[in-house]
């Protein structure tokens, strides 16, 4: 690995811990971002072309008729039940559990109680006018120590749970992994075994056949990414490791995962989609420096091409490649074939945008838009747009469908009830908006999923963070609906925003 790379890296690191702009200063507007400074030349947009995107409550704008309206959640965050009905142990529940690795020592064993709840909040997503529910399936739950026989009261959960929906007539979306990786393989070297990979197409199939077409689109691993960064790099996520030639080694075996389960899927001979589930982050030249460019380009390749050119045309970076060298464990970790696997047809992808990231000539990185109370986001709304266009632009026209995009704001249940959270609403206007842009320009974008659903377990950050539609009150589990969760009700009926 360059000197390059392992500099950026530490400076990502140094720039997750400085000061934040709060969310006050973006509340109810987007002005404050309007007013930072436009950027030259920057790929894989420029912002300079376009103001950040700013709501017209007279100006309604249509979605096409068929828009899949949803929200996501995912098993550890929501679930609890953490020793019920014979799941076993994730990584996440022995990372939780160390000292100092959450904050307030906040652990997922109980959650937003959905195990037990599942029923009242399948009620609430009808409530909500939901079409669409992105939700994860916990493999432990499923396979205990990831390996072997089925667990039926775990499979018998889901298909409760997916019962629920079709009932209400809402369409599941069901992801394979969302980080909660059996502790039982972690013990056999977790993601650097690429025996791990056999292991969740093994597992991959026995759900597949418990639940088949009644899931219509199958979503594989969720953000690889952030495995490889927060759970390797910087340790911030289980499995809590620093050690970044591991953690490239871990993204070739996450994306073989990826590759074998949607192989799976084709030999069962069912009709449902699959596709994976990426983080991607537009990244700008943080000015008009073609040493600047050129740093943006390998960022860039770090941040989304090893993904995207991995699962969409079956190869990886040649720059990624180069800077990591042919001495890295992820490098002499591709065999024969890998890659035709990993580079399976898929149906659709699902995009995750949060913030974009600009990046300097010395592979730093610099803010340049307010953040939300997770200090790590900056709230650019055309980086949706961006990244949307850019996905269609340079693979082609593939079905997309965003499966989280959000932000945690500073909710409160008042004395009447309520939860006034009207930056929440500002941002997912914006973020809707930039998306109907895409839409408008050619993007094949089927449906768009707030993150979150309900207020969860927010990993490292644990109940601090809320990021729901839905408040919970974790003492009592009582649900109260945000104001964002009432406009979003009234932009689903009117299919518009």
């Amino acid at each position: 690995m360059s000197i390059l790379t392992r500099r950026h890296l530490l400076r990502r690191a140094a720039l997750s811990a400085t000061t934040a702009t709060p969310v006050s200063a973006v509340l109810g507007t987007t002005a404050a971002a309007t007013t930072a400074t436009g950027l030259a030349g920057c790929q894989p947009g420029d912002p300079a072309d376009h103001t950040a995107t700013a709501s017209n409550p007279a100006t309604r704008r249509s979605f096409p008729p068929d828009f899949g309206w949803g929200a996501a959640t995912s098993a550890y965050q929501i679930e609890g039940a953490a020793k019920e009905d014979g799941r076993g142990e994730s990584i996440w529940d022995t990372f939780s559990r160390a000292p100092g690795r959450t904050r307030n020592g906040d652990t997922g064993d109980v959650a937003a109680d959905h195990y037990q709840r599942y029923a009242e909040d399948l009620d609430l997503m009808r409530d909500l006018g939901l079409r669409s529910y992105r939700f994860s399936i916990s493999w432990p739950r499923i396979q205990p120590d990831g390996t072997g026989a089925a667990n039926q009261r775990g499979l018998d959960f889901y298909r409760r749970l997916v019962d629920g929906l079709h009932e209400r007539g809402i369409a599941p979306m069901a992801t394979l992994f969302h980080w909660d990786l059996p502790q039982s393989l972690q013990d056999t070297g977790g993601w650097e075994s690429r025996d791990v990979a056999k292991r969740f197409a093994d597992y991959a199939g026995i759900v597949f056949d418990a639940l088949g077409d009644r899931v219509p689109v199958w979503l594989t691993i969720n953000e690889p990414k952030t495995v490889v960064q927060n759970g390797y790099i910087f340790g911030h996520h289980a499995p809590g490791r620093q050690d970044p030639d591991a953690a490239y080694l871990v993204a070739h075996h996450l994306q073989l995962a990826h590759g074998l389960a949607v192989r799976a899927l084709r030999a069962t001979g069912g009709k449902s989609r699959i596709g994976p589930a990426f983080n991607l982050h537009p990244c700008y030249p943080a000015d008009d420096s073609a040493a600047a460019a050129e740093t943006a380009r390998l960022y860039d390749g770090y941040e989304n091409r090893l993904y995207l050119d991995s699962a969409l045309t079956g190869s990886y970076p040649s720059d990624v490649l180069a800077d990591l060298g042919p001495g890295s464990r992820m490098v002499r970790g591709i065999r024969d074939g890998d890659l035709e696997i990993i580079s399976a047809p898929i149906d659709l992808l699902a995009v995750q945008y949060y913030t974009p990231i600009y990046v300097t000539a010395d592979g730093g990185t610099v803010r340049r838009w307010p953040t939300s109370e997770a200090d790590w986001q900056q709230i650019y709304p055309d980086g949706m747009y961006d990244i949307l266009t850019r996905v269609t632009r340079d693979y082609g026209p593939i079905p997309l469908t965003v499966t989280e995009n959000g932000l945690p704001t500073p909710d409160e249940l008042s004395a009447d009830g309520t939860v006034e959270d009207d930056g929440r609403v500002t941002f997912l206007r914006d973020h809707l908006t930039a998306a109907h842009r895409a839409i408008a320009e050619g993007v094949p974008l089927e449906s768009f999923h707030v993150w979150s659903l309900l207020d969860n377990f927010e990993w490292a950050e644990g109940y601090e963070q809320r990021w729901g539609l839905i408040y919970v009150d974790y003492p009592t589990q009582r649900r109260v609906f945000k104001r964002s969760a009432h406009w979003y009700r009234q932009v689903i009926a009117d299919n518009a925003v």
